[in-house]
């Protein structure tokens, strides 16, 4: 196995030059470090586990975790892979500091400067989608605290992301409505907030391919639930009351729960397909049931584990995302496979 003071004869450079390149202290020249950096490679350098172990004990890191409010079932399997990945690090000293926040941006933005406060290394984050959201994801950046963002993204100096290809899975949705359908088909749309780019990403990819290779699908009203149970059941019903020519229904978020049982108290089960995302319990049982037609995973667990085990890496040992983006399996389920 090769060694440090091995690369550092190659390299002409003193040990202690390439100690900073393979563990990013301190300034180094860039051509000095591109040239540690590939010997190191050439020799297939593997760091000492022992010694950055104690390397991390000595630096007691801290990682914030900001994720939205988990009255959405899909974000407390989300939480469990961040506590899975939690668990590993305390063993290296790192502590994971978690928040979780309504659809606000000005809540969001109060939880950022908490954590800011708490002198936190590095930051995963669900984010809101809004120009101050991102602003601050930049001073993060700008501060030297990486950011990876989590089940939904934002354009802004983020690190990487972990999550669903949205665009994808909704024109994952649109053709399973499509192919699922026959004549004319008047669809609703539920989602969350059109302030979350996940929920108005999988709209855009759902309304692309119905325009685009569906023709006996319209688009009938789209309408937001906030991911609330109660809300979605109140919106469900006004809308199939209103609108008794709407015979599907593609629910882009949560609040499907609320939103299957209006529809079940309107005695229309069976008569509307119904499209929804994630495989929390409710869901699930609604798809044995034949109320819903098929549910799309994204896999929440990892959406949870991947980003800490991403950011941690970066923390202590130097090692950056090699992606800029780590896309979930698009999980297909119906009753036969639930």
């Amino acid at each position: 196995m090769a060694t440090m003071k091995e690369i550092a004869d190659l390299s002409g450079v003193s040990r202690g030059t390439v100690d900073r390149v393979l563990n990013g202290r301190g300034s180094v020249r860039p051509e000095t470090a591109k040239r540690v950096m590939e010997i190191a490679e050439q020799l297939n350098y593997q760091p000492n586990k022992a010694g950055l172990i104690l390397a991390a004990q000595k630096k007691n890191l801290k990682i914030g975790v900001l994720l939205f409010q988990d009255t959405n079932p899909f974000f407390q399997e989300v939480l469990e892979g961040v506590d899975a990945k939690a668990r590993e690090l305390s063993g290296y000293n790192c502590q994971v500091s978690i928040r979780q926040v309504p659809f606000d941006e000005a809540c969001q933005l109060q939880a950022m400067d908490s954590l800011l406060s708490e002198h936190i290394h590095g930051l995963v984050i669900s984010p809101y989608n809004a120009p101050c959201i991102a602003e601050k994801i930049n001073q993060f950046a700008a501060l030297g605290i990486p950011v990876i963002t989590t089940n939904t993204d934002i354009p802004s100096h983020r690190m990487a992301y972990v999550g669903s290809n949205y665009f994808l899975s909704g024109q994952t949705a649109a053709g399973l409505l499509g192919r699922m359908t026959f004549g004319e088909t008047k669809v609703g749309i539920l989602t969350g907030s059109s302030h979350i780019l996940c929920h108005t990403e999988r709209i855009a990819g759902f309304t692309e391919t119905v325009r685009s290779h569906y023709p006996h699908i319209c688009i009938a009203e789209i309408l937001e639930n906030h991911d609330n149970d109660k809300e979605s059941y109140e919106k469900v019903e006004q809308l199939l009351t209103r609108r008794p020519d709407i015979n599907a229904l593609y629910f882009t978020a949560a609040g499907v729960y609320g939103g299957c049982q209006a529809v079940r108290s309107l005695g229309l089960s069976g008569n509307i397909k119904i499209f929804t995302y994630d495989n929390v319990e409710t869901t699930a049982e609604l798809v044995r049931t034949g109320v819903i037609t098929a549910t799309i995973c994204q896999q929440p667990f990892v959406q949870g584990y991947r980003p800490l085990e991403l950011l941690s890496r970066y923390l202590l040992e130097g090692a950056a995302p090699e992606e800029e983006f780590y896309y979930t399996d698009i999980d297909i389920r119906i009753r036969e496979n639930i």
